[in-house]
C-alpha cells in the first residue's frame, strides 16, 4: 500500500526565459465576444474569463502598485452570481501606513441594436464598508447584466507594504481564455517568485529590462484556454491545489548596503523576536508574574501545570475572532480588557507557561483559510496564527487558548493546517500541526416497532474530542440555525429536540420521534431497514475525474451508527442480515456491519474507521470501494412476522 505523503509540489522557474508574446495588451471588447452563446472550452459553463491581468510594479521610490483588469463573459447569469458582485479589500496597519484604491471602473457591455452598449455604475453604487480595524472593503455589483453580457472591472492599488504580493490564483471555477501574472521590480529590491501548482504558463518572460524609463527585473507568465478548476470534496481548502504565484521580498541594496530578508525560518525567528508586537511582548515577564493562581506552580507534573494554565486562560480571556501573528494592542491591554486576538491570547499563554517553570515557546503558522504554509519558501507574510507549546521529557504538546474547549494537543480546527514553526528564543523548527487523537460521531436509536407499523423511539447524536468542539461552537454561534439543520435532515415528526455539552466536553443532540414512514406492509409481514433513517442510500465518493487533491479531514475519526429495535409481543424477525467487516490492506480504512439478535430485539451497529486526517489522492479509489460496500450492506432489510 502506498505511503501517506503530501501531494503539493512547488514549482519555481529560475531560468531566464524570453518570449515574443506581448504582455499587458488588453484587447478591446468585440462584437464576437458579446454574440457568443457558449464557451468553447466548456459548453455548459455559466461564465468564462475572457481576459484577466494582474500586474505588480515595485518602483524605485519604494512603492508597490497593483493594477488589475478582469473581463468575464456571462452565459447564464442565474448561475454566475459570484462573478457579478465583488469586494476589494484595502489594508491599513493601524500605524499610519495604508493602501489606497484608485481608478475603479466597473462596466457591463451588451449587444443591443447591432452595437456594443456599455453600462457603467456610478460612484454612489460603489459601497465602502469598514470590515475591521485593518480593512476597508469596497463593494460593487454590475448593472444591467443579461445572458450574453460581458462584465469588466479595473482598478489600481498603491501599497507601502513590500514584503510580498498577494497570491495570484491562476485557475478559476469557470474556464479561462487568458490570464497573466506580471511582476516588475526595481533592481535594488530583490524578490523570490513562489510558484506552486501543476499548470505551466504558455508564455514566460524573465530577466532585466528597461521599463518605465529605468532598469527592472521582470517575471511574466501568461496562460491560455484553461478549463474550470472543479472543487473536490473532502478538501479543507481547494485553493491549496490551484496554481498560484506570489512574489516574496528577499533583499535590498541601497547605498551599497545589502540587507537580506526571509532567507530561512531562522531569519524569520530573529525578525519575530525583534518585533514590538511579538518578541518584545514576550519579554514583559513582570506582567504575568503574579497573574495565575499560586497553586498551579505547586502542581507536581508539567502536564498538570500546562492544563491548569490553559484552563485559567480559557476562563479569564476571550478571543476577539481575529487571527493574527502579531499582537494588536498588546499583552497589557489583554490582561486589562480580557479580550484579544490570537497572538495576544496565545503569547500570554506562552508567558504563563514559562512563569510556572515550563520550557514553552510560541508556534507560528497559517490558518486553513489562509492556505498551507509553503515551508520551503520562508515568509513572514504567510503567518497569521500563534499557538503555545512546551516540551516534557521529549514529548511535545500544543496549546490554544482561543477556544473555551481546547485541551492539550487539541487546537482550533482552523489551525490544523499541516505545518507550523516553533519559534524558540534561539532557533526555528518545523513541526506537524495535526490532531493526534480519534474523534467520534455516535448516532444511536433505541426504538420499538408497533403492530400498526409505526416506529417510536429516541435518537441521540454524540460527538467527542475535536468533533464535539466543532459542534458546540457551531451551536453557540447560531443556535437557531443549528437546530434547523436537524429539522432539514430528518423530515419526520420529532419532539423534545435538545442540545447539551457534557462535563467531559462531549456534545450531544437528542430527540424523540414517532413515524409511520419506515415500514412497508406486505401481507401479514412488516419489512423495514433495521437502521431506520440512518442507513446510507448513497455516498459522496463518486468523483469520476481523476482525483487531484489529497483527501483531508480535521481528524482521524470513527463514525458509529447503533440502532436497537424491539418487536411487539407475538412477532419475530426473519431474513436477518449477517455481520461483515471490510478493510483496506493497511487497515487505514475499515467498515464493520455488526448484527446482534436476542429474542425480539435486534441491534445493528455499523462503524466506519478512518485512521488518519489526511490521505494522498491515490487513496481515493479505496474510499470509493469501501463506501460502495457501505451503501450495499446498509440497504439490507429485515422482516417482522407474527409467530
Amino acid at each position: 500500500m502506498i505511503k501517506k505523503l503530501p501531494l503539493l509540489i512547488g514549482c519555481f522557474f529560475a531560468s531566464i526565459l524570453y518570449s515574443q508574446h506581448k504582455f499587458l495588451n488588453d484587447p478591446k471588447i468585440s462584437a464576437a465576444d458579446l454574440q457568443k452563446t457558449k464557451s468553447e472550452i466548456d459548453a455548459d459553463a455559466p461564465a468564462e474569463i475572457l481576459y484577466r491581468s494582474v500586474h505588480f510594479i515595485v518602483d524605485y521610490d519604494g512603492s508597490l502598485k497593483q493594477e488589475i483588469v478582469s473581463r468575464v463573459k456571462i452565459y447564464n447569469k442565474d448561475n454566475a452570481g459570484e462573478y457579478l458582485d465583488y469586494e476589494i479589500p484595502v489594508f491599513n496597519n493601524g500605524k499610519g501606513d495604508s493602501e489606497k484604491l484608485i481608478d475603479l471602473k466597473v462596466v457591463t457591455y451588451n449587444w443591443e441594436n447591432d452595437k456594443i452598449t456599455p453600462t457603467k455604475i456610478t460612484r454612489d453604487e460603489k459601497f465602502k464598508s469598514k470590515e475591521d480595524k485593518n480593512y476597508t472593503i469596497t463593494k460593487f455589483a454590475f448593472a444591467n447584466v443579461k445572458n450574453g453580457s460581458v462584465v469588466e472591472y479595473s482598478y489600481t492599488i498603491f501599497s507601502p507594504f513590500l514584503n510580498s504580493t498577494p497570491r495570484t490564483i491562476i485557475e478559476s471555477k469557470i474556464p479561462t481564455r487568458y490570464v497573466e501574472f506580471v511582476f516588475d521590480h526595481a533592481l535594488p529590491i530583490g524578490y523570490s517568485i513562489n510558484y506552486k501548482g501543476s499548470v505551466a504558463p504558455k508564455h514566460r518572460d524573465a530577466g532585466h529590462k528597461t521599463l518605465y524609463g529605468n532598469q527592472f527585473q521582470t517575471h511574466r507568465y501568461a496562460y491560455e484556454d484553461l478549463p474550470a478548476f472543479k472543487d473536490e470534496r473532502y478538501v479543507l481548502n481547494n485553493d491549496n491545489y490551484k496554481t498560484g504565484v506570489r512574489a516574496e521580498l528577499n533583499s535590498t541594496l541601497f547605498n551599497n548596503i545589502f540587507k537580506s530578508y526571509s532567507i530561512s525560518w531562522k531569519d524569520i525567528q530573529k525578525r519575530l523576536y525583534d518585533h514590538d508586537d511579538f518578541g518584545e511582548q514576550l519579554k514583559k515577564e513582570s506582567l504575568v508574574k503574579n497573574l495565575s493562581p499560586n497553586e498551579i506552580a505547586a502542581m507536581s507534573t508539567k502536564v498538570e501545570k500546562a492544563a491548569a494554565v490553559l484552563k485559567f486562560v480559557q476562563n479569564n480571556y476571550t478571543w476577539n475572532k481575529e487571527d493574527e501573528a502579531f499582537t494588536d494592542k498588546g499583552i497589557k491591554n489583554l490582561i486589562t480588557t480580557k479580550i484579544g486576538n490570537t497572538a495576544e491570547i496565545n503569547l500570554l499563554l506562552t508567558m504563563l507557561l514559562r512563569n510556572v517553570g515550563l520550557n514553552a515557546d510560541p508556534v507560528v503558522l497559517s490558518t486553513i483559510n489562509r492556505g498551507k504554509l509553503t515551508t520551503y519558501n520562508p515568509s513572514i507574510s504567510q503567518l497569521n496564527f500563534v499557538l503555545a507549546s512546551f516540551d516534557d521529557n521529549g514529548k511535545f504538546y500544543l496549546l490554544d487558548g482561543t477556544s473555551k474547549l481546547t485541551e492539550l494537543n487539541m487546537v482550533s480546527p482552523r489551525a490544523l493546517n499541516e505545518s507550523g514553526i516553533i519559534m524558540s528564543k534561539d532557533d526555528a523548527k518545523l513541526i506537524n500541526v495535526l490532531y493526534p487523537e480519534v474523534s467520534k460521531t455516535i448516532l444511536s436509536i433505541d426504538a420499538k416497532l408497533n403492530p400498526d407499523g409505526t416506529v417510536e423511539g429516541r435518537f441521540a447524536d454524540l460527538d467527542t474530542k475535536l468533533y464535539a468542539m466543532i459542534a458546540n461552537e457551531a451551536f453557540t454561534d447560531d443556535q437557531k440555525t443549528y437546530s434547523k439543520n436537524y429539522q432539514d435532515e430528518y423530515r419526520f415528526p420529532f419532539t423534545n429536540l435538545k442540545h447539551q455539552l457534557h462535563e467531559n466536553n462531549d456534545f450531544e443532540t437528542t430527540f424523540d420521534f414517532s413515524a409511520d414512514s419506515f415500514v412497508d406492509h406486505i401481507g401479514n409481514k412488516m419489512v423495514f431497514n433495521p437502521l431506520l433513517f440512518l442507513y446510507s442510500q448513497n455516498h459522496s465518493y463518486n468523483q469520476t475525474e481523476p482525483r487531484r487533491s489529497a483527501i483531508e479531514f480535521y481528524s482521524a475519526f470513527d463514525r458509529v451508527k447503533k440502532v436497537t429495535i424491539t418487536l411487539p409481543d407475538g412477532y419475530k424477525f426473519e431474513n436477518v442480515p449477517k455481520s461483515k467487516k471490510i478493510r483496506t490492506e493497511d487497515s487505514a480504512i475499515q467498515y464493520t456491519y455488526l448484527v446482534t439478535q436476542k429474542e425480539n430485539k435486534l441491534t445493528i451497529e455499523t462503524t466506519v474507521q478512518i485512521d488518519d486526517s489526511s490521505f494522498p489522492a491515490d487513496y481515493y479509489p479505496f474510499f470509493k470501494q469501501i463506501y460502495d460496500n457501505v451503501t450495499k450492506l446498509e440497504s439490507q432489510v429485515v422482516t417482522a412476522v407474527k409467530k
